[in-house]
């Protein structure tokens, strides 16, 4: 068995980077709200950058935005917004800065009518790609097509996130993420 063809033609360091990722964390299940909301500003800022510069600055978004607390987040004020533009750690984008500012406060209205964002999550499923584009852009903000599908993708929503061939994929249906409906 072997990994992804991405992750087998990378070397060094690189790959390291992006193998703990594939690893651990890619389209696997995730149960916790703040840890969604996480992956959901991660793929927002991806947006035209790379996933290894993504990668390469998780620990300081975390640190950025109060290690991804809606809650936090959801209250920031002016300052955050200038703090956050002002942050070289992170990417310095007012959109994508408002989005996530945005998106927590939206996260907190799903989880008062919902009792979370996962389980929000969970009573949509299955849709497809193209429906789950639609629901997202009129939840979310900063959330076109290739965010939403690498995002449901990174938590096991959609398949894809690994080839049949990969043996971590054989780990993800042990873990029974919600594309498999438990098969």
């Amino acid at each position: 068995m072997s990994y992804c063809n991405a992750i087998n033609l990378m070397n060094g360091e690189r790959q390291a980077l992006h193998k703990a990722y594939h690893d651990k964390l890619y389209g696997f299940p995730i149960n916790d709200d703040n840890e969604l909301f996480c992956r959901l500003v991660l793929e927002i800022n991806q947006a035209g950058l790379s996933w290894e510069t993504i990668l390469k600055k998780e620990i300081t978004f975390r640190k950025a935005y109060d290690n991804f607390n809606i809650k936090k987040v959801a209250a920031y004020q002016d300052e955050d917004r200038e703090r956050l533009l002002a942050d070289p750690g992170i990417i310095r984008n007012r959109l994508k800065v408002n989005a996530a500012i945005e998106n927590a406060n939206a996260i907190l209205t799903l989880q008062k009518e919902f009792g979370s964002f996962q389980k929000w999550l969970a009573l949509h499923h299955p849709k497809t790609k193209e429906e789950w584009v639609k629901l997202f852009k009129k939840t979310f903000r900063f959330t076109g097509c290739e965010i939403v599908n690498e995002f449901l993708m990174s938590i096991g929503y959609l398949s894809g996130a690994h080839t049949a061939d990969c043996k971590i994929y054989k780990v993800i249906l042990k873990h029974k993420p919600m594309w498999t409906n438990g098969k």
